[in-house]
Parts: C-alpha cells; structure tokens; sequence
C-alpha cells in the first residue's frame, strides 16, 4: 500500500511523492492518521540545504491524528483515540527519559542523544507529512486528546512550538513580574512571548524585522515590538527598560541576520548571517546575574555558513562579557512532554489558545508552494498547517 507524503528533493526542493504505508514493526508501535501536521522552521534548515540531509527524507516532526492500529504491546491507547505525538521520539526507561529530558533519550537513536520524527540525523523514524505515520513507544509518546475537532489548530501546535516556547522562558527561569526579551517573532518566539504572558511577565521584548510578526507579538501577546532593521536592538530596549531585562530568550539560531549589514534588495540574503549575533546582543540586553533561554537551533557542522569557524559549530560569543556579568544560560531542545499535558489541559480549560499563530491550513499537496513562501518569510506567513 502507499501514501502521500513530502519528500525532500535537495535544496529548495520539495515534492509529494507516494510511499510505502507504515507498517508496525514493534508490539509498541501505533499507526496513526494524520489529521494535521505542521511545517517548522527547523524543517527550513533541511529545506535550504543547509544540513546534512539527503533526498529522500519524509518530512515532519509536528504531527497528530487518530489511531487507526495498535502493536499487541500497547496498553493505554486504542483505535479511535485522537492523539498528537511530540516531535522528540523517547523510550521512556533510559536514564534521561527517567529524569524528564525525552529530548536526550540515548536509546532511540544509537550514537546520538535524542531522536525525532523526519529530521536529519535524528533516527530512522519517518516524517508525518503524509498521510499516515509509525509512533514507537507508543504508550509514551503520544499523548491523548479529547474526542472530536475541536481546538485542532492550537492542539497541533503541542507537538513543538508552544511547548517550545514555554521551554525558552523556562531555560531563562523567568519568573512573574519579571522582564523578557525574546529575539525571534517566527512561530517559537511568538510562543515564547505568549508563554511569558501567561506566567505573568512584567515587560515582553520580541525583536524581528517582519513586520506582520511583531504585529502579532503586540497584540497577542502585549509584547513591545523591536524591529533591528530600524537601529541596534539592544539600545531600543535599554531605551525603555534601562540597565537590562531580567532574562533573555534565542529563538532564531545559527541562521541569525546581523542588522549592521546591508539589507540591500534581499533582507534574507546569507552573506548577512552572523551565527553568533543574536546571542552577542542578548548577552548585551540582560541585566548582570540575569538568565538566557536559548532553544533556537545551532548546529555542530553547518555546509553553508559564512566563515570556517562557524561551519565546524565554533562561533564568536561574547564569553568574557558573559562572565563578567555572571549571566546563566541554558540550551537544548525542548523536552515536549515535560509541558505538554499541562499545556494541553490549559487549552481545554480555555486558560490558552496558541492557534492565533496559525497562519495557513492547506491540503498537504499544496506543502512545495507553501514551503516556498514560508522560506521566503513572506509577510503573513506564519505558521503553516498541513491537512492530508
């Protein structure tokens, strides 16, 4: 049997091509049917060829749906359930799965710690931009939603931007009443400022030079917008706040833009990348003895970066600066299920809804358009859901 699925061709090239269906191989595993999936950023990094991923890769890390098949194993989870899995793949018994980091289990993907749905280097696991989708261990992984459609949109977004966002503010250890600059406004930095807003944030900073996403970081989120095409972001901020924001969040990564480069006709281009600058900035925002969330991605070996420093993972960071300021930071993927099931009941109750930042809900054949303009970071195209 076969499915629909997006394939990656090479850079800048996706197709949706038809593939064999997923089988169980394991008592553990389910096969669920993919209602919606979600086009991530981090899927741009493939998308550009800007990672070691080869053609043929099945994307999809952002998926949920319902239960069509169970492994003879599976004791929590029946036909019929309405599920969204996180994006980490987990064993569960393994010593990080055990202490809550499930985007460090060292079981599900040999040599490397942690493992996902479509992603290069992640395991062997294939991607749910397709019709149907293989979840092992399955009694961990997924997570179990109210029957019906209803919140499909902000659901969807529980297998990694909103609690990614939340990740981002908790890697920053804010805490009520305090201050927050977040550099990003694409999907996981407007879920970071929404996430600030909900645990009671005092003042919120998104820096971003598209337009339409500080517009949505203002008003979805009563975030101050900062746009570092107009002057140096840190100064706006010191502008308002003075001597420095109480934490800091990355939600950019390695694919920065330096705002003292000329943006000449293309704002995107990537002789304007600076992989260190979002953090050289951050580092200059927060105030001493302050904390940084850093859950944008960085990456150990980058084919298309602008110096060979950079291309080996080895990047210019203010260290000294950050020393003598006695800041703290934390890093790292985020751990969906150490928030998901908070996060979830949240939207239940109506305390929540992330589906604001939904952008876009297409047919999954539309998926090679729609990853065009997503790379092209048209304005209004936010966040991409893909409907098979």
């Amino acid at each position: 049997m076969s499915m629909d699925a997006v394939v990656y061709q090479g850079p800048q090239e996706v197709a949706v091509e038809s593939v064999d269906e997923p089988e169980i191989e394991h008592e553990n595993d389910i096969i669920v049917d993919i209602t919606t999936t979600c086009i991530c950023g981090s899927d741009l990094h493939m998308y550009e060829g800007r990672t070691a991923a080869d053609p043929g890769i099945v994307f999809g890390h952002e998926n949920m749906g319902n239960v069509i098949e169970t492994g003879d194993a599976v004791t929590s989870l029946e036909e019929g359930d309405r599920v969204v899995m996180p994006f980490n793949v987990a064993c569960g018994f393994c010593r990080n799965c055990e202490n809550g980091y499930t985007g460090f289990c060292t079981n599900v993907n040999p040599g490397f710690a942690g493992g996902a749905y479509g992603y290069v280097a992640m395991g062997p696991y294939k991607g749910g931009q397709a019709e149907k989708l293989r979840v092992p261990y399955a009694d961990f992984n997924a997570l179990k939603l109210p029957e019906g459609n209803e919140h499909e949109d902000a659901f969807a977004l529980l297998a990694d931007i909103f609690p990614t966002g939340w990740h981002g503010t908790r890697l920053a250890n804010l805490q009520p009443g305090e201050s927050i600059a977040i550099f990003g406004a694409g999907p996981v930095g407007l879920m970071a400022a929404y996430s600030a807003k909900i645990q009671g944030a005092s003042e919120i900073y998104v820096v971003d030079r598209v337009e339409s996403r500080l517009e949505m970081a203002e008003d979805h989120c009563d975030a101050r917008p900062i746009n570092f095409e107009e002057s140096d972001p840190v100064e706006q901020i010191k502008d308002v706040h003075g001597g420095g924001v109480d934490n800091g969040v990355d939600a950019v990564g390695y694919q920065a833009i330096d705002p003292e480069t000329d943006p000449g006709d293309d704002a995107y281009d990537p002789a304007r990348e600076n992989p260190a600058v979002v953090l050289n900035q951050l580092i200059q925002a927060v105030r001493p003895t302050g904390e940084l969330g850093i859950p944008g991605l960085y990456v150990p070996s980058d084919p298309g970066a602008p110096d060979e420093m950079a291309a080996q993972g080895r990047l210019g960071i203010d260290f000294g600066k950050l020393f003598e300021k006695g800041l703290k930071l934390g890093t790292g993927q985020c751990n969906v299920k150490e928030y998901n099931r908070e996060l979830r009941d949240m939207i239940i109750e109506g305390r929540a809804d992330p589906s604001w930042v939904v952008s876009h809900r297409v047919d999954l054949d539309r998926a090679p358009e729609m990853y065009e303009k997503f790379d092209e970071r048209e304005e209004g195209v936010i966040k991409v859901l893909l409907e098979p």
